[in-house]
């Protein structure tokens, strides 16, 4: 149990003691003090004022003194600064936190609550390969399916494939027109980059064409439909869909080679589902649901044939899920996909990792269910997230300007190689040592830098900034993992804590930032935020450096201390090897 949820209760009792008010925990601030004032936790006195018709300061004397008398052995002292509590906490109390918990390695997680999740991330386009903006969604996806793990979840992380479409014709009709039989193999090409290469190349095809009818009087927009290119995309795309053979054979070729792509990815960047779902598969269950919809008279035809449905009336717009042409848009095939889920799972939860540029599309999503009366629709909740831009701008697939989620990785690589080698620390380690280490380094770097911001703020990738080992970046708490290690190494823990005199004010500061980790578990949990963690963990390995470098743990005042200081460093490297874990980063035993 917390110490802030220890402390309400008595406060809620002190206020109905005092004033004969009956006061709910929810409606009480809590906080750690902070560092300038003395104290341990502050309580927030300004919401009672009004009602209790009392001074901040008056409040807080009245209750300071009324919790100390009646618990003396919890708040040893208190003292008021304008409308805040500062309450202290004995030192023999967190003792007893570092003696209960230090070799717990399950603290801050929970025990199963029979509630089962859906957490739906990646959704790749198997016409080109992942780009930095995927990786955005892996790590956010993969860390909150982790986060809701240690809260006790049942977890199905699950990726839906966007395999069909007129993107994906595309890469196939360029394929047919300028591929000349290659392969994958034949030029030494990694799958998705391959097939990549060919949905570039039919844009830039079918600008020639635009710019050629545009240059013959024709008007853009009429051009961009009459391209020669494009209505060949559109006709595979209905090919496809009547099953014509030799378009399905050539779909299967050139989507196995994405797919052996996307795996050697999906392996170095530690990305793994339970389910893996294909909206070719998918798009069929949702026409059912145009189907249903129509008779129920909440969807209409045009007269061109095209099936639309009204959402005027809650503020949105009117929404296609159907083309003319009978052929299915994204909102046909994700009313299946969200059939199909519940139907095999029965989820309490259903969680969409999709990039906020999708926000209109998934309220929509949800409101067509609702308006359908499925009884899984309130259960849809849409984790948006900003996009990913460099410091030169916005990435865009159709020209190429994509960041490759390989070659980013690669560069980590060899960022983290020469900032390691300028440190000039590694000198006895073996060669495979080394890459292991490297690969640790770039991929810890590059996961903290994407997911220590807020999920639904847009953020800059610096790759040179992710890296540095003093900055707010995943190698600088990965490095001090390895210090404490380094210091285990040379003294193993005697046993649990026993009280060594007073504590130090930063013996006492570390202690109580890991007193926190439940709370802050809990935090991100309920955000659905894994910079919670993130930001906690960063703070919490800067704690540490400074104690390290104020007190010395192998040459401290008695046995007692030292013997204090070294489960101190044990806790806090157990606590940063599982907060960085819940973010899928790897943690070196040295570096």
């Amino acid at each position: 149990m917390s110490i802030v949820s220890q402390v309400k209760p008595l406060v809620v009792k002190a206020l109905k003691d005092l004033y004969g008010q009956d006061y709910q925990e929810s409606e009480l601030t809590v906080s750690t003090t902070k560092p300038e004032f003395e104290g341990d936790y502050t309580l927030v006195l300004f919401s009672f004022v009004k009602q209790l018709k009392k001074s901040p300061e008056q409040l807080g004397e009245e209750i300071g003194n009324a919790l100390t008398k009646a618990h003396p052995d919890f708040f040893t002292a208190y003292n008021v600064i304008k409308g805040f509590l500062n309450l202290t906490i004995p030192d023999h109390y967190w003792i007893q936190v570092l003696q209960s918990e230090f070799s717990n390695k399950r603290f801050g997680f929970k025990e199963a609550n029979r509630q089962k999740v859906m957490v739906e991330y990646s959704s790749p386009n198997t016409n080109k390969p992942l780009h930095l903006g995927h990786l955005r969604n892996n790590f956010l996806g993969w860390s909150v399916a982790q986060m809701l793990k240690a809260s006790g979840c049942e977890i199905i992380k699950s990726c839906v494939v966007n395999d069909r479409g007129i993107h994906i014709c595309k890469s196939m009709i360029a394929w047919q027109r300028f591929g000349h039989g290659a392969t994958p193999q034949s030029t030494n090409t990694k799958g998705d980059h391959f097939v990549g290469e060919y949905y570039v190349k039919f844009n830039d095809a079918y600008k020639k064409e635009v710019e050629a009818l545009t240059a013959g009087g024709m008007k853009k927009e009429e051009a961009e439909k009459e391209a020669p290119l494009m209505k060949e995309a559109q006709q595979m795309l209905q090919d496809w869909e009547a099953g014509k053979p030799d378009v399905i054979a050539l779909w299967k070729k050139m989507n196995s080679w994405v797919y052996a792509g996307f795996d050697v990815t999906y392996d170095r960047i530690g990305s793994d589902f339970d389910k893996m779902y294909y909206e070719s598969e998918t798009y069929l269950p949702g026409k059912k649901f145009v189907d249903e919809g129509l008779q129920q008279g909440l969807f209409f035809k045009k007269e061109d044939g095209s099936v639309w449905i009204d959402l005027t009336a809650e503020g949105l717009d009117e929404k296609l899920v159907l083309r003319k042409d009978g052929t299915s848009v994204y909102i046909t095939q994700d009313l299946g996909l969200a059939q199909q889920k519940y139907e095999e799972f029965r989820y309490d939860q259903s969680i969409y990792v999709i990039a906020d540029e999708q926000n209109y599309h998934m309220k929509v999503l949800k409101l067509i269910l609702q308006k359908l009366g499925k009884p899984y629709a309130d259960s849809i909740y849409h984790l948006n997230y900003g996009m990913v831009e460099l410091p030169s701008g916005r990435m865009k697939s159709r020209e190429g300007t994509v960041v490759d989620a390989d070659e980013m990785i690669e560069e980590m690589v060899n960022v983290a190689k020469q900032k390691t080698e300028e440190l000039g620390k590694v000198k006895d380690f073996l060669v495979t040592e080394l890459k292991e280490l490297y690969d640790t380094l770039a991929l810890g770097a590059l996961k903290f830098f994407l997911l220590r911001v807020d999920p639904k703020k847009r953020m800059i990738f610096n790759p040179e900034e992710s890296i540095d080992f003093h900055g707010f970046t995943g190698p600088f708490i990965q490095y001090t993992h390895a210090r404490i290690k380094s210091i285990l190494r040379k003294q193993s823990v005697a046993g649990k804590p026993e009280p060594a005199g007073s504590l130090l004010k930063l013996e006492k500061d570390l202690i109580m930032a890991l007193e926190q980790y439940p709370a802050v578990l809990e935090q991100a949990v309920a955000e659905h935020n894994p910079s919670v963690i993130a930001i906690y963990v960063f703070n919490l390995a800067k704690s540490f450096n400074t104690f390290y470098a104020e007190h010395s743990v192998m040459n401290a005042e008695s046995e007692e201390k030292k013997q204090l200081r070294l489960q101190i460093a044990e806790m806090t490297a157990h606590v940063i090897a599982s907060g960085m874990g819940l973010l899928g980063i790897r943690v070196p035993e040295r570096m």
